[in-house]
């Protein structure tokens, strides 16, 4: 699959004041605007032996993380299954029209959700874990 811009699918007011209607996107749509981060967490867990990592990408001189994904020896997993991570970037970058710069994520999933802004996986309409492990089974790893 050829990456796509996580912004392409960037949730209506409706689908962001009700969880219920952003739970019923299709799954790309969901990892890719809402839930990209319980996508990254859960693709370095499966992966834990392939030191897996997460990053996301935000504006140039912003705090908040505007898109994460995982990332392993220049592949990026994300809504669009794996890529160049140069490619990610790039394809993220221009739709935007504004630099996107990448940042290293370090710390865990709940410290990184207070950080930025993003919802832990129990305060969805349903858990999304179960989902992301489903979603993440159906893209063949760079190393497969």
């Amino acid at each position: 699959m050829t990456a796509l811009a996580a912004g392409a699918f960037r949730r209506t007011d409706a689908e962001r004041s009700d969880q219920r209607i952003s739970w019923e996107r299709i799954e790309q749509a969901f990892f890719a605007a809402g839930a990209c981060h319980v996508l990254a967490w859960a693709c370095r867990d499966a992966y834990a032996d392939r030191s897996v990592r997460v990053a996301a990408m935000r504006f140039e001189g912003e705090r908040q993380a505007v898109h994460t994904y995982a990332k392993w020896k220049g592949w990026a997993f994300d809504h669009s299954g794996w890529n160049p991570e140069p490619e990610l970037l790039a394809v993220n970058t221009e739709f935007e029209g504004h630099r996107l710069e990448r940042i290293e994520i370090t710390v865990g999933l709940a410290e990184f959700c207070e950080q930025h802004d993003h919802r832990m996986p129990h305060e969805y309409w349903r858990n999304p874990v179960q989902r992301a492990h489903e979603y993440l089974s159906r893209h063949r790893p760079p190393w497969a």
